[in-house]
């Protein structure tokens, strides 16, 4: 379905927004690729990232311009049957959440020994296999970015494997200063393990928020290993 020509508008009365179907474009989804929004005390929609939440959800598909589309057609007092009221900078406070929660997972990743940065480590980390994904400034300098992605291209020649280990550019040096303090990185790899694909996990979903469509890979348990 076009987003364009997404059925906002009109919705039939037993129309259903609690089973994770979009609120926008009605279509239902998996959980991953969705955001859940409450009303809080005060009335206002609140994001509830890690939908634990008390109360009535409803659901976005995590897309910008989804968020934004619904905040303008107020779509969020019928799909939450109240009087919640939505923020016009909602579809903002959005993503700096999501970029938080990936900032805060990457130093859970790095304290459990599943995260990395420096060029030479990320390299080494790529070519060996235990990558899972791979992070840079995002005006990082374009010799260090290129080095890393002929690393990738080099593991991906010689396991014959069907999906690039992802990379991301989704924040700039004073960006990642900001949100990440001293653990702030150039160039950065999360590794196997559950924190390591949980930070690959949250980039996608940043990612697919800003961009829009689907994320760069399936799921890194899709990834083949060395």
């Amino acid at each position: 379905m076009n987003d364009a020509d997404a059925p906002d508008d009109h919705w039939p009365d037993d129309f259903v927004v609690n089973d994770r179907t979009c609120i926008v474009t009605r279509e239902a989804t998996s959980p991953d690729q969705l955001i859940r929004f409450v009303r809080g005390p005060d009335g206002a929609v609140v994001p509830d990232l890690k939908r634990q939440l008390p109360g009535r959800g409803c659901w976005i598909r995590a897309e910008r311009q989804l968020v934004d589309r619904a905040v303008k057609k107020q779509l969020f007092a019928r799909a939450l049957k109240s009087d919640a009221k939505a923020s016009a900078d909602l579809g903002a406070l959005v993503d700096r959440l999501l970029v938080a929660d990936l900032a805060g997972m990457m130093n859970m990743a790095r304290k459990a020994g599943q995260f990395v940065s420096g060029a030479m480590k990320v390299d080494a980390a790529v070519r060996s296999g235990a990558a899972v994904g791979v992070f840079h400034a995002s005006d990082a300098a374009a010799d260090g970015v290129r080095k890393i992605d002929q690393a990738r291209k080099a593991w991906k020649l010689g396991t014959d494997a069907g999906e690039d280990i992802p990379a991301f550019l989704l924040l700039t040096g004073a960006e990642l200063d900001e949100v990440m303090g001293e653990n702030a990185f150039i160039h950065a790899c999360a590794l196997a393990g559950q924190a390591g694909e949980g930070v690959v996990k949250r980039a996608n979903l940043l990612e697919q928020y800003r961009k829009g469509g689907l994320s760069q890979t399936k799921g890194v348990a899709d990834m083949p290993k060395q």
